[in-house]
């Protein structure tokens, strides 16, 4: 005979399987235009029941035409099956620089999952980012305390002090270690421009983490945005970050972390205010651990002033 034995008292239900999601995934599409490029949109069905009344709208950027703009699958798409369909999107003759082109892909349906709807973007590019933060410094951060006049961090003339930076353990192209990452401070002579005033450049880094790392500090108290990191697979990552003031603010304000402080600053006319921190921080933004990244668009506010950047676990 067996015997089962008795339910635990007050024991927990086991948790039920979570329900597969529809997958909804966009082709690459062609960017040599004038031209028109076909694209295909496959919805698959990972739900339990039976897909009905499949309807899939696509888009791409503002003003280029597509055809149809919805199309609608006939029958019923199986467990486990894939439906796919093709539209016509009107690519405009490429411009000089940089641009993103994102496409988006709406189904909507009954059965299968339950949702009734599901969304896929795809995000590619015209030109190529830049090749490194360093081609994006646009900003003279840093000024030896013999030549103070090149500098201009804030706005109005005020900058760094190497020589407080170096005392705080900055020096330039020193290893940085911050939430994870190793990083390099600007390998760059003091009265240059050393860092980016975030105005949405999009800069080239390759790898695969679990987080990006920024490094940098904010002028006014209002040093926050978001960064868009997109990987290899026309996939993208969005996260809000942000810099304390480079002095005055608590130190932990937009959830940043402290990495160094330097004594004084260097004004228009030569180092002054002994006594005050001048700082530097970390923050970051998480990551799919598993994909590559490809690129990364810092936010449009030139109250974020990036010093480095790189991948951490």
């Amino acid at each position: 005979m067996t015997v089962s034995a008795p339910a635990a008292v007050g024991a927990e239900p086991a948790p039920e399987p979570a329900t597969a999601r529809t997958e909804v995934s966009i082709s690459p599409v062609s960017l040599d235009g004038p031209a028109i490029s076909t694209v295909k949109v496959t919805v698959k069905n990972a739900g339990p029941k039976p897909m009905r009344s499949l309807k899939v709208a696509f888009s791409g950027p503002v003003g280029w035409a597509v055809q149809p703009s919805v199309a609608a699958v006939s029958g019923s798409v199986a467990q486990g099956a894939g439906a796919a369909t093709e539209f016509r999107i009107q690519v405009p003759e490429q411009r000089p620089g940089f641009a993103l082109r994102t496409f988006t892909a709406t189904a909507t349906y009954t059965g299968g999952d339950g949702a009734g709807s599901a969304t896929a973007t795809r995000t590619q590019t015209n030109g190529a980012p830049l090749a490194n933060l360093a081609a994006a410094y646009n900003n003279v951060g840093i000024t030896d305390e013999g030549n103070t006049a090149p500098g201009d961090y804030d706005g109005e003339g005020n900058s760094f002090s190497a020589q407080k930076l170096a005392a705080a353990g900055l020096t330039p192209g020193g290893r940085v270690e911050a939430l994870g990452a190793e990083l390099t401070w600007p390998d760059v002579t003091p009265g240059t421009k050393d860092n980016v005033a975030s105005a949405g450049q999009a800069i080239a880094l390759s790898g695969k983490g679990g987080r990006l790392v920024l490094l940098g500090s904010g002028v006014t108290s209002a040093a926050t945005g978001t960064a868009t990191v997109y990987y290899t697979d026309g996939t993208s990552t969005r996260g809000s970050f942000g810099f304390p003031n480079w002095s005055f603010d608590p130190a932990d304000a937009h959830g940043a972390t402290l990495v160094a402080s330097a004594d004084g600053r260097n004004r228009p006319d030569g180092y002054g205010n002994a006594g005050i921190a001048y700082r530097i921080f970390a923050h970051s933004v998480p990551l799919d651990a598993a994909k590559q990244v490809e690129f990364v668009v810092l936010p449009s506010n030139r109250n974020v002033h990036v010093f480095a950047m790189g991948l951490a676990p």
